[in-house]
């Protein structure tokens, strides 16, 4: 491996791809974490539409990685899919930058104004669709060979996968960080000009560091994979969907020798198939069942990627509600300072920063004593607790807005829509919401990396941000058909504009509760989950 001298158990690629990975996060948080308040502001949004807006952005750029990680593991090479897609990343956050520009002179009075930025965010999710999943995947080809296989039995390789997803999300959270308290800050003070280009020339910065590290990259192709997995698990499905007709069918092979093949689908369980050393069943993409077992690999992933869609849909909330709610709260520090409600996003990855080191000393070595295990706790036990944990975040949040409308309601309607109570008592739900990251998020990278086959590590990646994109568009129709049945017959909506008569206390409520259906289900399917590894040694459940 080319990748010089170590520092903490990495090299140093993989040190310069986490600072550029914060990099790039500082660029896009600096345009999403303050999004919701740039279109009640300035675009003159209501409140719901601007949530729904910022979910549909957050879903659409979330899902995109799904769609572009196919062609980038079939076509292209990461390291070129990385410097196309940050192109158009950087074109996009300068489009954004020109609205507030335009808009600063020339207030937005037509339906063309808001398309305008709409297409403008369009582009950035379209090149960080790409651009995030294979700087990621290329940042863990810098490991060793033998760590990047998910069949590997090495104890030692796997710590170090652990390792460097854990320094990954150290440094995208450092990026956040500084994204939410400096861009927050800049635009609510010295305008929204000045805080869009800033993500921009970051953004920029952060490619122009990418390309000197070049003589450091380890670039490893790998041949003996099958070049067009996604062509593949496609074919695989028509497969298993004509056995259920059929039970014997001819499909094409990826085989330039052969063009037609004969497939007889077995029925034996998945776990009888023998590993090859490329993460897929029997390495050899020529071999019959290799495109079929492969395939199940990330088909089985789905009922347990569909239990974590609620932990992403209450991950919506800071952006938007969490905000909202914020402006509304007393907000002072002293007679001149207001804290500007988008900073305390802040506080989820000050409390992932301050925590990771603390699973690492302490969480991780006691229940290493408990469970006897070389890893503490396994990443689906991980990805639970965080689940569990953002469960009671959404009960302290129904808690605190409870109280919130106690006082508003008290408050006379000439008053200011500014409560007597501090805006710091939405911090614990800020900061267990961050806690929960450290155990699901990180969870879910690993688990999605390790279950997949290697020449798929980009859709693997993808596999885990789409949870995400999804839960967005969840989000999104969750308050479309909610805001719809509260205020019908001439109610007030759960959502009113009019923060004394919203009932944002039952919507959160609700989502504990979603949550808690979802835990119960994710628990049931984890228990006849079997790991890759598992497979491999046969410990079928």
């Amino acid at each position: 491996m080319s990748g010089g001298g170590r520092v903490q158990g990495l090299s140093r690629s993989c040190i310069l791809l986490i600072v550029i990975a914060g990099m790039e996060r500082f660029a896009f948080k600096g345009v999403a974490s303050n999004l919701v308040t740039y279109l009640t502001d300035v675009v003159q949004m209501s409140n719901s539409s601007a949530a729904k807006t910022v979910n549909s952005w957050c879903g659409f750029t979330s899902m995109l990685p799904l769609l572009v990680a196919p062609l980038a593991d079939s076509f292209w090479d990461r390291y070129s899919t990385i410097l196309t897609s940050s192109f158009v990343y950087v074109l996009g956050l300068g489009a954004v930058a020109s609205t507030a520009t335009i808009w600063t002179w020339s207030p937005p009075s037509n339906k063309s104004s808001p398309a305008f930025l709409f297409w403008s965010l369009c582009l950035i999710s379209l090149g960080q669709g790409a651009y995030n999943p294979s700087l990621q995947a290329f940042g863990a080809d810098q490991l060793d060979h033998d760590e990047e296989l998910p069949s590997s039995k090495d104890d030692k390789s796997s710590n170090k996968k652990s390792l460097f997803f854990q320094w990954w999300y150290f440094g995208v959270c450092s990026g956040s960080l500084l994204g939410v308290i400096l861009m927050s800050y800049i635009q609510d003070t010295f305008g929204w000009i000045l805080g869009f280009a800033i993500p921009m020339f970051a953004m920029i910065t952060s490619v122009a560091i990418f390309t000197c590290g070049n003589r450091i990259y380890a670039y490893k192709p790998d041949k003996s994979i099958d070049s067009k997995p996604f062509q593949n698990i496609l074919q695989v499905i028509k497969v298993t969907a004509s056995k259920l007709v059929n039970g014997r069918i001819r499909i094409n092979l990826p085989n330039d020798k052969s063009d037609v093949g004969e497939l007889e689908l077995q029925e034996k369980p998945l776990c009888d198939q023998k590993f090859g050393s490329n993460g897929g069943f029997d390495g050899n993409p020529r071999n019959k069942t290799y495109l079929l077992e492969n395939a199940k690999i990330v088909l089985r992933l789905l009922p347990i990627w569909a239990m974590l869609l609620m932990f992403a849909v209450i991950f919506q909330q800071p952006a938007t509600f969490f905000t909202k709610q914020g402006m509304t709260m007393k907000r002072n520090i002293g007679r001149n300072f207001k804290i500007p409600p988008a900073t305390l996003q802040s506080a989820i990855t000050l409390s992932i920063i301050l925590m990771m080191p603390l699973y690492d000393k302490v969480l991780i070595p006691i229940t290493q004593i408990v469970t006897r295990n070389q890893k503490g706790i396994t990443v689906m036990q991980r990805m639970g607790v965080g689940m569990f944990l953002s469960i009671i975040a959404m009960i302290i949040a129904a808690v605190v807005e409870t109280k919130r409308l106690e006082i508003s309601k008290k408050m006379s309607s000439l008053e200011s829509e500014t409560v007597e109570l501090s805006i710091f008592w939405l911090l614990p739900q800020y900061v267990l919401l961050g806690i929960s990251d450290i155990f699901t998020v990180v969870g879910m990278q690993e688990f999605f990396y390790n279950e997949v086959p290697v020449r798929m590590r980009t859709m693997g990646f993808a596999l885990y941000t789409s949870v995400f994109g999804l839960g967005s568009f969840l989000s999104a129709l969750m308050i479309s058909v909610i805001e719809a049945f509260t205020s019908s017959g001439g109610r007030q909506s759960w959502f009113s504009d009019d923060m004394r008569e919203d009932g944002l206390d039952k919507y959160y409520w609700l989502l504990a509760l979603a949550s808690t259906l979802s835990l119960l289900f994710y628990a049931i399917f984890s228990k006849f989950y079997t790991t890759t590894s598992e497979l491999e040694n046969g410990n079928c459940k």
